[in-house]
């Protein structure tokens, strides 16, 4: 008999929840559709909306706490197997060894103590601040439950009221179960009113507490590290004090591999070849030409000066006969120079030749300095800019004004577009320097 009481209060205890669920799902239903008015509260909806804006943040910043906390300890592990390497590294007969090794020790607990606090004074106090939101999300949820049972109660009382013909003993009962309605929905209401406001005002004490908390502990654990590191620093200087012999120095590279390059002098041409290019030769002896008689004897190279004695003491005038020997004293001083000279005053008369018979350069830009080569990608921002992508070879040439350039800056036009195109003013544009490398 028992059994069968309990088996009856269980069932109908089911039943009693089927038909709440249902009379809910009628209610809502009617509601949407404008056929039953809804009891609101819109300073509870403001409540509620700051309830969900509070947990979606302090969710986050859980989560981006967890996330710290993991980069503290993936750090203390990478700092551990440094100073491991150090002490395997460190021969046992270098002075300092014993106190490197307790520097190393010393910073294992110190990283360890730093997660240690992290956790207890930060994460802990987060979870625990985090843990009242489920129950009172669970008790908002149920009092909007319970307005809903409330409006369906008064909705089933005022229809019983103004039907035609009136069941007093219905309206007895449904007056009954409005009343308890009422007060299950006031006593779940009164109590979130006054705890949500409490709970979003408590939001700033939190957050000052917790970033103090981690600023703090990060503070006072750089203060120590940095003691740690000075203390090995010196243990450091030290060791190269009682091994500077042995130090090992490294040698920086110059950044413009280019200009090292061309500063690098060529090897002097062996004995008894003309000290100056042919380039060199060929415009002396044009120049004399067309200055001296056809009778005039000119030296054969400057590597044979008793030539020129016997062209100073022939018939030919003084006036005539000064100018091959002052050529071929230049060219003698030319050979003796050193050959980077030389080959600078090549390249100079090279230029000129060059220049005056239109041909070596065509294939540049008038105005062309050197080639750079862009490291990176740089997105033009204006009209007047370059659009490179790493890679491209820009040929730099002069601005037209100057002033108009700005510090950083350099004017070129892209060697693809001028191999294809051969237009200055519709190719050229200004580009970042330092997104480039020289490489002429």
């Amino acid at each position: 008999m028992a059994e069968l009481g309990s088996k009856g209060v269980t069932a109908g205890k089911i039943a009693s929840n089927v038909q709440k669920k249902l009379t809910r799902a009628q209610e809502k239903v009617l509601q949407k559709l404008g056929k039953a008015d809804e009891t609101k509260d819109e300073q509870f909806e403001q409540c509620v909306q700051n309830f969900n804006k509070q947990l979606t943040e302090g969710t986050r910043l859980q989560k981006d706490l967890r996330t710290y906390l993991a980069s503290v300890k993936a750090m203390h592990e990478a700092s551990k197997k440094l100073n491991e390497c150090l002490q395997e590294v460190y021969e046992p007969d270098w002075p300092g060894r014993d106190e490197a090794n307790k520097i190393a020790e010393n910073n294992d607990l110190l990283w360890m103590d730093y997660h240690q606090k992290l956790v207890d004074q930060a994460l802990l106090t987060m979870d625990t601040y985090l843990g009242q939101f489920p129950d009172i999300k669970s008790r908002i949820a149920k009092r909007g439950r319970k307005l809903v049972d409330y409006d369906s109660a008064r909705h089933h009382f005022e229809s019983l009221q103004t039907a035609k013909k009136k069941d007093e003993a219905k309206i007895a009962k449904a007056e009954e179960e409005l009343i308890k309605a009422q007060k299950v929905f006031e006593e779940m209401n009164v109590d979130l009113q006054e705890e949500l406001p409490s709970l979003w005002n408590s939001r700033v004490g939190f957050y000052v507490n917790t970033f103090q908390s981690i600023a703090g502990l990060e503070e006072n654990f750089h203060k120590e590290m940095s003691k740690l590191n000075q203390n090995l620093n010196d243990v450091l200087v030290s060791l190269e004090k009682q091994h500077g012999s042995n130090t090992f120095t490294v040698k920086a590279q110059p950044s413009d591999n280019t200009a090292t390059k061309g500063n690098k002098s060529p090897s002097p041409p062996p004995d008894g070849s003309p000290a100056a290019t042919p380039d060199i030769r060929v415009n002396h002896e044009q120049e004399q030409a067309g200055m001296t008689e056809p009778g005039a004897t000119l030296p054969k190279s400057p590597s044979q000066p008793g030539e020129v004695s016997e062209v100073a003491g022939g018939t030919e005038p003084a006036a005539e006969t000064q100018e091959p020997r002052e050529t071929a004293a230049s060219e003698t001083t030319s050979s003796s120079l050193p050959a980077v000279v030389v080959e600078n005053f090549s390249a100079t008369v090279n230029g000129a030749m060059e220049g005056s018979s239109g041909v070596g350069r065509l294939d540049l830009p008038p105005g062309f300095m050197f080639k750079v080569q862009a490291q990176h990608d740089y997105t033009a921002t204006d009209t007047d800019e370059l659009q490179l992508k790493a890679g491209d070879v820009v040929l730099v040439i002069p601005f037209q004004n100057p002033e108009e350039q700005d510090e950083g800056w350099l004017m070129g036009i892209k060697e693809s577009d001028w191999n294809q195109h051969k237009e200055v003013e519709k190719c050229q544009g200004v580009f970042p320097e330092n997104f480039t490398e020289r490489v002429q």
